[in-house]
């Protein structure tokens, strides 16, 4: 009988685990779909508008097109009729341009958290997404994904790779991501330079370094250009030449890089000297702008629009789509067009050029810890994900801002000729946002529209014709112990090649002294971030 009942004693405690250990899974699992109706279904397609009476708060910047266009996200039709459309009223909050991190790390530091918060988890927030996750800030989305996201889960389980790179090392969504839905798309940034002078010249566009050299001395002496080649210095020097342009020629690009099965920086193999020696040259001879430390985006569009600049480094949009009519005004007979990335040998690929992921961590939306509703928010940025919602958020709203001809979302006037004179990338942003980022796909018909001038649409081509994907990193996450380390190195040793670099291009230091930079990186600890780098590659990798 004894025997019989601590049997039966063993039995009941050991079935009480398990509904313990049951009832704490599902906690886990329904945390984060606390207060929200669980009699709701799950699995299946949304009906869109939402019939619902809450309203959920959102907080993202405002688009830079729409600075001084409109004050605020209510304002902006995008967003009055992406309420509209999933039947979800929105509280906005937007942070000052410019200050998003700052603001996001006051707005965390209050503990009043909005529903949505629009941030790149993944590149800016110290220790990475998992780390907001474990912090408390935002949700693991994956229950939430796989029982009422259903339009972005199949999304995701047509695209295994990009599935695999909007997850953490973990396995955890973090955010509704953007996604470039062509490879066309992911290409928009190179060498800009001004045809029209080239043709005066006779001379071609120019391919490897030794062309430059003879075309930016061309346009100093026989073009009157004081700043034959400019580019934008902000926030960081040549910030808007890091993709590979000129450096590449070299065999390196800015930031790390992976080669032969390691991971480099470029800054500190042989190359960067070799490109430090150019620049320092060109500098000496007046063929770079002399201002060029301290060159923002106005004293570029200056200096290109008055013919004091020939050559560039810039956009397809923001680039050639907006200089092309500030050199027109000067000369009517201007004409900008996209160049190669330069390589050293005429014939060879360049090695790297500008080329995005598919998966971009800008735009994204994440789901705070403290949503009132997080099932109604995930539903809400599913719409993005379903075939009206992707045409919604590439074209707006047909009949206003686009129509269907012939089965392609078209842009109207509204949009290309705007009546209140917004160029098209500003009336694109009010109506939609095919032209920046969001929780979407992005559609390749946008840019085939947005890309008006038959020279932006070459200039893409032009610009892809690189192996940068064969040697760009993927969108690895470090550990967040790891990733406060590495943001620690990393800011140190960043200042130092900034330093490095206008030291030396400038000519206050020698080109020799390149090497005791290298030496000052390893008592940094690069090889510390390397290492760390290289271990997050080899875990996105093995996912």
């Amino acid at each position: 009988m004894k025997r019989l009942l601590a049997s039966t004693l063993v039995i009941m405690l050991l079935a009480m685990l398990a509904v313990a250990c049951s009832s704490n899974g599902g906690k886990e699992s329904s945390s984060a779909g606390k207060n929200t109706n669980n009699s709701e279904t799950s699995g299946e397609p949304t009906k869109y508008p939402i019939e619902t009476e809450k309203k959920l708060t959102y907080w993202g910047e405002i688009n830079g097109n729409l600075i001084g266009v409109k004050a605020s996200h209510k304002d902006i039709p995008f967003f009055q009729q992406w309420q509209k459309k999933t039947g979800v009223a929105l509280e906005f909050t937007a942070p000052p341009t410019g200050q998003t991190k700052e603001a996001l790390n006051v707005l965390l530091a209050s503990g009043d958290l909005p529903d949505m918060i629009e941030f790149n988890f993944l590149g800016d927030f110290p220790g990475g997404p998992e780390k907001a996750i474990n912090d408390g800030y935002i949700l693991k989305l994956n229950d939430l994904i796989d029982q009422y996201a259903p339009n972005l889960k199949k999304f995701l389980q047509d695209n295994p790779e990009i599935d695999k790179m909007v997850k953490t090392d973990n396995g955890s969504y973090y955010a509704f991501p953007f996604v470039r839905g062509d490879e066309y798309l992911r290409v928009f940034q190179g060498p800009i330079i001004r045809k029209d002078w080239l043709d005066e010249l006779g001379l071609p566009v120019p391919e490897t370094i030794e062309d430059w050299t003879t075309t930016l001395t061309a346009f100093k002496e026989k073009k009157g250009a004081s700043a034959p080649f400019t580019v934008n210095s902000k926030p960081r020097y040549f910030n808007d030449s890091g993709n590979g342009a000129f450096l590449g020629a070299f065999g390196v690009t800015r930031g790390f890089y992976q080669e032969d099965g390691a991971v480099k920086f470029g800054p500190a193999e042989a190359g960067f000297k070799q490109y430090l020696g150019l620049f320092r040259d060109w500098y000496a001879k007046g063929l770079i702008d002399k201002n060029i430390a301290t060159a923002d985006t106005k004293a570029v569009d200056g200096n290109i629009a008055s013919g004091a600049t020939g050559a560039s480094v810039g956009n397809a949009g923001g680039g050639i789509g907006k200089w092309q009519p500030l050199v027109e005004a000067n000369d009517p007979k201007a004409v900008l067009v996209g160049a190669p990335y330069p390589v050293l040998n005429k014939g060879e690929t360049p090695k790297f050029g500008q080329k995005h992921q598919a998966y971009a961590s800008e735009g994204t939306v994440a789901i705070s810890a403290s949503a009132k509703d997080p099932i109604l928010a995930v539903k809400m940025l599913d719409y993005g994900y379903s075939e009206e919602g992707r045409l919604f958020f590439n074209f707006g709203t047909e009949g206003e801002s686009y129509n269907m001809v012939d089965g392609y979302p078209t842009y109207t006037d509204l949009l290309m000729k705007n009546p209140d004179k917004l160029a098209p990338a500003q009336a694109i942003s009010m109506y939609a946002r095919g032209s920046y980022n969001g929780p979407f796909i992005q559609d390749k018909r946008y840019a085939e529209q947005f890309f008006a001038l038959q020279t932006q649409r070459d200039a893409v081509v032009t610009w892809g014709k690189t192996d940068a994907a064969k040697y760009n990193l993927p969108p690895i996450t470090p550990t967040p112990e790891e990733s406060s380390e590495y943001a620690t190195i990393m800011n140190d040793i960043n200042t130092l090649v900034d330093e490095m670099s206008l030291k030396i291009i400038l000519g206050t230091e020698p080109l020799d002294a390149y090497d005791s930079y290298i030496a000052k990186m390893k008592q940094l600890k690069l090889d510390r971030a390397i290492e760390i780098q290289k271990a997050a590659l080899e875990r996105y990798n093995n996912r």
